[in-house]
């Protein structure tokens, strides 16, 4: 049986304004090529398909016309979970009627753990495999609120909650092992943060849980699994060096900092309940390129690409000491009547400055939300014993508006 294993597609996703709808239609078309070149039975995507709860109208055209195609192959297992992006009401929406095309969707944990658990079966209808399909796990999934409750109580219960779920859908999936009599594998998903996981700057990755508790160990992943795709961190990696708990990673860059990153997804093959893992390289759609150096540096190396002649975009970032007031009229003067585009340009002189002390000419694209916090935190006059406990407290109020599925009623 060979498996594919992809994840955090994150269709509608924009990179500093510009709208990648060709990248994504150029990977889901190459996505379909591999799986027939590459014979493979059952796809699964571990999360984050969409960017947003509310993808847009061409992001939904992508996603539906995907499965469609899906259904052209010999591919007979598609099983899609939601991730920490995803509204898990709109991806549950049209469930039954995807199932008539053996495409399994998971939008949130079910009330009965064994709707979780597909048992997958060959072209003669016995059974190849059993899939644990866990979505990513909300708070309100793991644990209940109680009055009195402190900030390690809560990051415990998480934890706790997590390592539970795990636990149970794996003695379910074993014994229902047991009562098939089949030697087949178990499988299972998971959206989450894997302790040691390794990030990019820039990535998008959102903190799932409040506070380092929620980073889980490889320990979670009962040793009933015979593999276990995850998603969530967009670098392709191994967790806790177990070679059969895995990052598929996003498929596209998702910013400057992944763009000399060689994406990926992940092809299982299983002899029994033996996984055997290779890595399927992803061809690159659309080249990205950081340049960083003073204005002499700069202006040779975008010159330098101009005259390569092909379509890359840029973020510069200029560390030069002397004043720059036209910059990016220099630059742009460059890449007149070329396919270069400069999506961002940095200038660390600002953000330099940014970290010191207020300025006009500083703006919110050289902040992220945590850094517009930390300066209101640092302006006000905070206890240093509270300043914590406000951190603490916005990032819950942070993961509270992520989780909110504007799809639901």
């Amino acid at each position: 049986m060979n498996v594919l294993h992809t994840s955090d597609w994150h269709l509608g996703r924009m990179l500093y304004g510009k709208k990648r709808y060709n990248e994504f239609a150029a990977f889901l078309d190459w996505l379909i090529t591999t799986i027939k070149d590459q014979q493979i039975d059952c796809l699964i995507v571990a999360g984050d398909i969409f960017d947003t709860t509310t993808p847009s109208n061409r992001a939904q055209s992508l996603y539906y016309q995907f499965l469609c195609d899906m259904a052209k192959t010999e591919c007979r297992h598609v099983v899609i979970v939601a991730g920490n992006h995803d509204s898990p009401s709109f991806l549950d929406a049209p469930k039954a009627l995807l199932k008539a095309l053996n495409v399994h969707v998971v939008g949130q944990r079910s009330d009965h753990m064994s709707d979780d658990i597909l048992v997958l079966r060959n072209a003669n209808a016995q059974p190849e495999a059993i899939l644990c399909a866990v979505p990513y796990l909300r708070d309100r999934d793991l644990r209940k609120v109680e009055a009195g409750e402190t900030l390690k109580d809560k990051e415990q219960k998480l934890l706790t909650g997590i390592k539970q779920h795990y636990h149970e859908i794996a003695q379910t999936a074993a014994r229902l092992r047991t009562d098939l009599k089949a030697d087949i594998p178990l499988i299972a998903t998971g959206h989450l943060f894997a302790a040691g996981g390794r990030l990019e700057e820039g990535d998008g990755v959102r903190d799932l849980y409040v506070g380092s508790l929620g980073h889980v160990g490889v320990d979670v992943f009962a040793d009933l699994f015979d593999y276990v795709a995850l998603g969530h961190l967009h670098v392709p990696q191994v967790v806790g060096g177990c070679d059969i708990v895995r990052y598929s990673g996003s498929p596209l860059p998702m910013g400057f900092g992944e763009a000399k990153q060689q994406k990926s997804v992940c092809k299982v093959t299983f002899d029994a309940t033996t996984a055997e893992v290779q890595t399927l390289d992803i061809p690159v759609f659309q080249k990205l390129v950081k340049l960083q150096g003073d204005l002499t540096d700069l202006r040779d190396q975008l010159t330098r690409l101009v005259h390569q002649k092909e379509s890359v975009w840029v973020e510069l970032v200029y560390t030069g000491k002397e004043i720059a007031p036209h910059l990016r009229d220099d630059m742009e003067q460059i890449i007149e009547d070329s396919p270069v585009e400069i999506l961002r340009l940095q200038n660390k002189q600002i953000v330099d400055r940014i970290l010191s002390q207020s300025s006009q000419s500083e703006s919110l694209e050289d902040l992220s939300v945590h850094d517009v916090f930390e300066r209101c935190l640092s302006t006000g006059d905070h206890p240093e014993a509270q300043q914590d406990d406000l951190r603490h407290a916005y990032n819950e109020i942070l993961k509270t508006l992520y989780e909110d599925d504007t799809r639901a009623e």
